[in-house]
């Protein structure tokens, strides 16, 4: 019989359809048409030599390893075609009784995260996926200082079933004037918890998730990584810190460092488990002006696109998994990264 389980940071609820279940190892297929890529291509604009296609960098990191190929390891500049943008005004406009807007204003940009044209996070070193996180990190602290960033998210959408128009690894960081609504509800719930035991319900789920070890991928000294229990997709998996930590923009370089190993061996993992699927993954932040308090983990939470939300999806707003987590932790536990 299936089953329907709720998510404790949010109390949605997912439908675990075992009658129409896959095995783990099901989920691997091939992608079709896919060719293997080169390490460069002439028409990228995030290849090395095509530096003048973008905008100017807000920062430039040099490689990982002395003896690179190229002058840059990371590189960060404005997206061409942002999303939101500076100069705007900030007041809210109403045309309407019913309709409120204002101007589109904020930041959007990217973070391409190696020179090579084929090298993705899974594939890298540990210590150029550290670079990554250390150009997130940077950026991050720049703009939640501006007065009217409200809300910062840092994500990556990897193949295009997950969102990507440019093969060339990168990720996405967007500011916002405003703090969303489903974000302002899971961190209600946080905050309820908190009000009523005085814990972090992320720390405590944590620590149900290392008690229970079912559902657990991998552990190091400061990072747990598992399937969550009510995974709203096959393989959906977490990365959450040990301790108490409010802010990814507030981790310290040696956590910093720690991630980038449990990050990369992580991507890897799914990358040979299923065969490179595509995948988003999000840095869930909180909004900036909740980002320090003490009901809130930080926390990476990555979405294999490997099944499509149909209408029941979009019309319950319920999610339906094929996969039980405990079965796919499993599979992946196994797989040497």
């Amino acid at each position: 019989m299936s089953e329907l389980r709720q998510n404790p940071t949010t109390k949605e609820w997912v439908i675990v359809a075992t009658e129409r279940a896959r095995r783990p190892h099901e989920f691997v297929r091939a992608k079709a048409g896919s060719v293997e890529l080169p390490d460069y291509s002439p028409t990228c604009p995030f290849c090395p030599g095509n530096e003048h296609l973008t905008p100017p960098v807000l920062l430039t990191y040099p490689p990982a390893v002395d003896k690179a190929d190229h002058r840059w390891g990371v590189r960060a500049f404005p997206n061409k075609y942002a999303a939101l943008s500076l100069p705007g005004k900030m007041e809210r406009r109403q045309p309407g009784p019913l309709f409120r807007q204002m101007d589109g204003v904020g930041a959007h940009e990217v973070i391409v995260e190696t020179p090579y044209h084929n090298r993705s996070l899974g594939l890298m070193t540990d210590a150029e996926v550290e670079l990554v996180l250390r150009a997130y990190q940077e950026r991050y602290r720049a703009l939640r200082n501006e007065p009217w960033a409200k809300f910062i998210i840092i994500f990556k959408n990897h193949g295009t079933s997950a969102g990507t128009s440019l093969e060339h690894p990168h990720s996405q960081l967007v500011a916002t004037p405003i703090a969303p609504i489903h974000i302002r509800q899971k961190h209600e719930v946080a905050e309820s918890y908190y009000d009523d035991t005085g814990r972090c319900i992320y720390c405590d789920l944590a620590q149900e998730e290392l008690a229970a070890q079912e559902r657990v991928v991998l552990t190091t000294d400061h990072f747990v990584v598992f399937e969550p229990f009510a995974s709203q997709t096959p393989f959906e998996t977490w990365i959450a810190p040990r301790r108490h930590l409010t802010s990814f923009g507030d981790m310290p370089p040696e956590e910093l460092r720690g991630l980038a190993q449990v990050l990369r061996q992580t991507l890897a993992k799914l990358h040979k488990g299923l065969g490179d699927p595509d995948y988003n993954y999000i840095i869930s932040p909180a909004p900036e002006e909740d980002e320090h308090k003490s009901y809130y983990l930080w926390h990476i939470q990555i979405l294999p696109r490997l099944t499509t939300a149909a209408g029941f999806e979009l019309g319950s707003g319920i999610y339906i998994t094929t996969a039980k987590p405990e079965e796919t932790a499993a599979f992946l536990r196994e797989i040497e990264a």
